[in-house]
């Protein structure tokens, strides 16, 4: 296995930290009769010659040991070996590492029938990554699919069959056969489920015209025998009951993940689907649905209601994982989760333990249910923030839950505005303690609050950073304010020369409205090449309208030469403040298309601007056509992302309503 191990001019060689003289040790330890050994020599393995896989000469040389390695049947684990080298050997881990696998890929011919199951799933992937011919390789996974007995093998080889079809559409009638054949009866429900799964993500065209119902069924039957055959008891011992609060089931999660990548845009049945797991008697089915619900959501547009009406469902199980996925997936829909209100507020009527997330370390959190509860904007909500407000200590970022109630908030501003009367502004806490409370008297626009704003504005010292901050949340909160914050007129003056003039300069308008005042200010932001400060300023300019006509040329300028989100903001002001949708409306549909981003801002400014919007209409009842969330992006999301997307349709709609 080692021959000519020593050979190698190891202390040469580089490793994610540094020399890779220690690697001959983590090679013979994948050898070792002993199991700590062995996992300490594998998680070396994986923490520096392939560190988070990357690749390094030391990884290149140990390829031939570690196929030496694989081929001995003595060498116990030798599937996490096989899975070492298909990681080594991985697309993303370039030419030179994938040349190295290939050079050794008949050895994995023979692993694919060994002996040791673990050994035969890792090898089937193996065979469609790294071996020549995909006639050979479609034979080889022909034959041991015919024989194998392993469920677990079993679904590895479908999956290396739907590989082949993806990676081989030329040469994949075969394989697109073999899987159609694993697809019905008479095999088990879960080689059935992959199989389907497989054939919707290479051959979509081969799935049967009732999937939805299909996959449903099969889902049942197989929680049914997962059940009948003692996988899962329920029994009144400590075990069964954490059993029943923590389901668990990482294979189901994975076929419901890939029918969902399957389905893809096909919403309508990918809803059916998670209905009829939603509705299943099996904890852990439905567990599995709720998560899978989360991608849904984020990514597309539909009537959700039945599938929230049954996550909410989920909250009263008396399962706490059960309980924890449905509450995470609630909180992200905001109003979308009305339809799952009551089962809210009952769970946070019931649990007021679970009202708060407390850490080791850091102030407490709003937890989940309360959360989704304040984010729907129900109501019922009052209540229980109320006690928390009246805490020695409250919440994190409670006011920022807050503000979504809107008017309903109202009975809260006193409480409120007493949390803002304690926060000294001089200390390097009091922007983040003053933020969410401020964040909530904005939304309610209470009056009332302007002296403890004013207090906090004129308090906070010169300087940047965190204290800084603070003016920028207090100016905003006056502006927000209008005419009852005249009294900071004077102290909004002050600001007219720093680094918050902009928004000053909009809150003093809102107080006073005398344009002779703030006008000079916002042209020279405008045109002072920062590109926020620019985009602010026409914004603030817009709000003047008719009184800014003086910044019509700059703005002109901007709008046609700044950055996506600059040339949208100025465009939006040459409309407020002139009129003509002329040289506003190109701006607008370039920017439409080159940066979603821009999409809420512009849809608000056409229902502004009533028929003179009406060229851009086919932007409108596009997006509204669309499937596809605008804020969906690959490889990640945000918190806020539906409710972003769902307040442009509204936007889109009111603005169409104007025309």
């Amino acid at each position: 296995m080692f021959t000519g191990i020593d050979e190698v001019d190891w202390a040469a060689l580089r490793h994610a930290y540094g020399t890779a003289e220690d690697v001959p040790g983590l090679l013979r330890g994948l050898a070792s009769p002993d199991a700590a050994e062995r996992e300490v020599a594998l998680d070396g393995m994986y923490g520096s010659v392939h560190h988070q896989g990357n690749v390094y000469d030391s990884t290149l040389a140990c390829v031939p040991f570690l196929f030496a390695l694989a081929s001995r049947p003595e060498v116990p684990d030798r599937g996490a070996i096989v899975e070492l080298l298909v990681s080594i050997g991985a697309e993303s881990a370039g030419p030179r590492a994938r040349a190295a696998v290939r050079a050794g890929a008949a050895a994995f011919v023979p692993l694919a029938d060994d002996a040791c199951p673990g050994v035969r799933r890792a090898a089937a992937g193996a065979l469609v990554r790294f071996l020549d011919g995909p006639a050979r390789v479609l034979a080889l996974l022909r034959r041991r699919i015919a024989v194998e007995r392993d469920e677990q093998v079993l679904l590895a080889l479908i999956e290396a069959l739907g590989l082949l079809v993806r990676r081989r559409p030329a040469q994949a009638a075969g394989a697109v056969a073999l899987l159609a054949a694993q697809s019905g009866p008479p095999y088990a429900p879960t080689a059935r489920l992959a199989a389907l799964g497989q054939l919707g993500l290479g051959a979509p065209e081969r799935l049967p015209g009732d999937l939805v119902p299909t996959a449903v069924r099969l889902l049942r039957e197989r929680s049914e025998r997962r059940a009948a055959g003692g996988d899962r008891v329920d029994t009144d011992t400590l075990v069964g009951r954490i059993r029943r609060l923590r389901p668990s089931d990482e294979e189901g999660s994975y076929l419901l993940r890939t029918l969902h990548r399957a389905l893809d845009d096909r919403v309508a049945d990918r809803i059916a689907l998670l209905v009829g797991q939603l509705s299943s008697p099996d904890p852990m089915d439905r567990c599995n649905a709720v998560r899978m619900s989360a991608g849904l959501f984020r990514g597309w547009r539909a009537d959700f209601t039945t599938p929230v009406e049954l996550i909410g469902r989920q909250l009263g199980r008396g399962q706490d994982q059960l309980r924890d996925a449905a509450v995470s997936v609630l909180a992200e829909l905001f109003g979308l989760a009305a339809p799952a209100a009551d089962e809210l507020h009952a769970l946070v009527t019931v649990r007021p333990d679970l009202w708060v997330r407390t850490w080791e370390r850091g102030r407490p959190s709003l937890s989940g249910p309360l959360k989704a509860l304040a984010r729907s904007g129900d109501p019922r909500a009052v209540p229980a923030l109320s006690q928390l407000l009246a805490r020695p200590v409250a919440p994190a970022g409670l006011g920022f839950e807050i503000a979504h109630l809107g008017p309903a908030a109202a009975p809260l501003a006193p409480a409120l505005r007493r949390r803002l009367g304690r926060i000294d502004p001089d200390s390097p806490r009091a922007a983040e303690l003053a933020a969410p409370l401020l964040a909530a008297l904005t939304a309610l626009k209470d009056p009332v609050a302007v002296p403890e704003v004013l207090r906090l504005l004129r308090g906070a010292p010169d300087g940047m950073g965190a204290r800084e901050a603070l003016v920028g949340q207090a100016v905003r909160a006056l502006d927000a304010l209008g005419t009852a914050a005249r009294a900071a007129a004077p102290v909004l003056r002050g600001l007219l020369d720093t680094r918050h003039a902009a928004v000053a300069a909009g809150a003093l308008w809102s107080a006073e409205g005398e344009a002779d005042v703030v006008l000079p200010v916002l042209l020279r932001e405008l045109t002072l090449g920062r590109s926020r400060g620019a985009r602010t300023a026409a914004g603030q300019l817009g709000r003047l309208g008719p009184a800014a006509r003086d910044a019509l040329p700059a703005l002109h300028r901007l709008a046609g030469s700044g950055r996506v989100g600059e040339r949208t903001a100025a465009a939006e002001a040459l409309w407020r403040i002139g009129g003509d949708p002329e040289p506003v409306l190109p701006v607008f549909r370039t920017a439409w298309s080159e940066n979603p981003c821009t999409r809420g801002a512009i849809a608000g400014c056409l229902a502004a601007m009533g028929p003179a919007g009406a060229p851009l209409r086919d932007l409108l009842t596009a997006e509204l056509a669309t499937a596809r969330r605008h804020t969906a992006r690959p490889g990640g999301f945000g918190s806020h992302d539906i409710a972003q997307d769902e307040r442009l349709l509204s936007d889109c709609r009111q603005a169409l309503a104007s025309q």
